[in-house]
């Protein structure tokens, strides 16, 4: 049986929903910088998944097929090896470009943190092979297209080479991290629970927190521009080009809304926003003052309720915003009854407890495991001397 290999994804779930957090990413009608487009395919996998140790594309996939020779056994994990040539991929990939050149001391400890990561991953699959969960085609496809929507097919192809990844290398990273995440989700996430009394203590401890300065908006927006744009991304890669094009695309879009259709799913696929499309048009809570310069586009988001149907406004540089008003905070001391409040606190100490416990779930595992980890013997017999490990 082939090893999985070591992916790392981030905190967030795999790129999935709206990031609440953001404020007012980058529309081309504000001025406000869109994303970062040079980053990596590995950078974009870094924000779509729980565990540390699902860790970097291709840490080892690469490396278990190619080369010829005896490779170098690190570390075991009940039966299955794990080799020098995955560590030192997995680390190459990790350590950050144009830093300062890093001791011998120093790299040899980063391995050693990286191994630990890859022995992690093994287990947590392992564990997820035995509970005997599954993960369907269309999750993956579903994660491929989110993963691949802010790309032309040819920029994707290409972050997929730049990581070493194939197409059906990315698929399999993506099924090893859905199979831990729903591990995670049946054994450490279903059995947290914060209880009232520990969301007010928590609020009255941090009020300064709930203090909001200005008036803010949590809008969505489906973006539809006359003019070009080779950053375009959405689902359907639909650009409208001219102001005729421009005014029949929002016109399908409001009927599309009108026929009941869901908002995010729309800004996903026709959005021309490419800070936003992917995340369902989602722009965070926007401060009054960021749109108070546009007259047409401050009017109409202080003329909106929350629940009505979203509303177009043309802005003064002759952009159409289909927006839609998720959320309004004045400003001033949010109170504990208001239900965003709520939701704030239980996610952070949600966060908090399931960090305490997913460590102490992996050690349990590395209790259970017949685990060898030879680097450490090797250093420990070196004395942590580099030149006697290698």
């Amino acid at each position: 049986m082939t090893r999985p290999s070591a992916v790392r994804f981030g905190d967030s779930g795999c790129a999935t929903g709206r990031d609440k957090s953001v404020l007012f990413r980058g529309s081309k009608s504000t001025g406000f910088p869109p994303k970062d487009k040079s980053k990596t395919l590995t950078a974009i996998l870094v924000r779509v998944g729980p565990v540390a140790a699902l860790a970097l594309a291709l840490a080892a996939s690469g490396c278990r097929s190619g080369g010829t020779g005896k490779r170098e056994v690190w570390a075991e994990v009940n039966g299955h090896a794990i080799y020098r040539d995955e560590v030192e991929s997995y680390y190459r990939r990790r350590l950050p470009t144009g830093e300062q050149a890093i001791s011998a001391e120093q790299a040899l400890s980063i391995k050693l943190d990286l191994l630990s990561e890859l022995i992690d991953t093994e287990l947590l699959l392992e564990r997820a092979r035995k509970a005997q969960i599954l993960v369907s085609e269309a999750e993956i496809d579903h994660q491929v297209a989110t993963l691949s929507s802010p790309y032309s097919p040819q920029e994707f192809q290409k972050k997929l080479a730049d990581d070493g990844l194939t197409a059906a290398g990315l698929r399999e990273q993506i099924r090893q991290h859905l199979l831990v995440e729903k591990l995670l989700d049946r054994e450490v996430r279903s059995r947290l629970n914060i209880s009232p009394g520990e969301v007010e203590a928590y609020y009255h401890n941090h009020e300064v927190q709930f203090s909001v300065p200005e008036t803010r908006y949590h809008l969505a927006e489906i973006l539809v521009t006359p003019g070009h744009d080779p950053a375009l991304r959405n689902l359907r890669q639909s650009d409208a080009v001219g102001r005729a094009a421009a005014e029949r695309k929002v016109l399908m879009i409001e009927r599309e809304l009108r026929a009941g259709q869901d908002f995010s799913k729309l800004a996903e696929q026709y959005s021309e926003d490419p800070a936003t499309a992917a995340g369902g048009g989602d722009m965070g809570f926007v401060p009054a003052s960021s749109i108070a310069s546009d007259t047409r586009l401050r009017l109409a988001v202080n003329a909106m309720r929350v629940g009505q149907l979203p509303g177009v406004v043309r802005d003064d540089k002759g952009n159409y915003h289909i927006l839609e008003l998720l959320g309004r905070e004045e400003g001033g001391l949010r109170p504990l009854s208001d239900p965003g409040v709520q939701k704030s606190i239980r996610e952070t100490l949600m966060s908090e407890r399931e960090q305490v416990l997913k460590a102490a779930y992996l050690q349990d595992l590395r209790n259970s495991a017949k685990l060898k980890n030879q680097l450490a013997n090797r250093i420990v017999q070196a004395a942590g001397n580099p030149a006697a490990v290698n």
